[in-house]
């Protein structure tokens, strides 16, 4: 059984949303979980958190079109190849999000996921969350949520966490197609089934 994405204590207000992401399993996860564990340990004590690491690729508010989004996910995968994600660096989003990621490189195989999901869902009206063009998207892992610290905290914990990393990375086989209903987090695995990298 899968460790799901977030704690329970945050399905509440995600009810009703729908996410595409990678999981991480090998050297990028292993590089999370240090990262995670020394900040919840430390300066970051208390505050909000997934409770795996995971990349981002989209966010929707469908509800009511989910078996029609997760056709259109499926049609995606199918066409992709593996997707390498390498951690460079422990970085943050600054107020008003305050958040501790752990930043990617671009990629191209990340990049090219990202922008060929853009092509597949533009002929469409689905309602996508905080969308931006691929030239603009950081990639990264959400690592702490920290929106309630006050401007002197979240300066103390930004600077204790960030720092760059001895590039770690991996190949992801597989997406996730998550979603949100009545306070329980589901989850289907979509292989990707493009050729291999390398």
């Amino acid at each position: 059984m899968r460790r799901p994405f977030m704690d329970t204590r945050q399905h509440d207000s995600l009810d009703g949303q729908q996410y595409l992401v990678l999981r991480p399993t090998a050297d990028v996860a292993r590089e999370y979980e240090r990262t995670q564990a020394r900040l919840l340990e430390g300066p970051g004590r208390g505050l909000k958190h997934p409770l795996t690491g995971h990349v981002t690729l989209r966010g929707f508010h469908e509800p009511e079109r989910r078996a029609e989004l997760a056709s259109l996910i499926r049609g995606w995968a199918a066409a992709q190849h593996p997707i390498e994600v390498i951690a460079e660096a422990v970085d943050a989003f600054p107020a008003p999000w305050q958040i501790i990621i752990v930043r990617l490189v671009r990629t191209p195989a990340l990049v090219d996921a990202y922008a060929s999901l853009t092509a597949a869902l533009s002929a469409t009206d689905i309602h996508r969350l905080d969308e931006l063009d691929v030239d603009d998207w950081i990639f990264h892992l959400s690592v702490v949520y920290a929106r309630a610290l006050d401007a002197e905290a979240w300066s103390g914990l930004e600077t204790a966490a960030r720092r760059d990393l001895s590039p770690v990375g991996e190949v992801i086989s597989d997406a996730e197609f998550i979603w949100y209903d009545n306070g329980v987090e589901h989850s289907e695995i979509i292989p990707l089934g493009g050729t291999p990298c390398g």
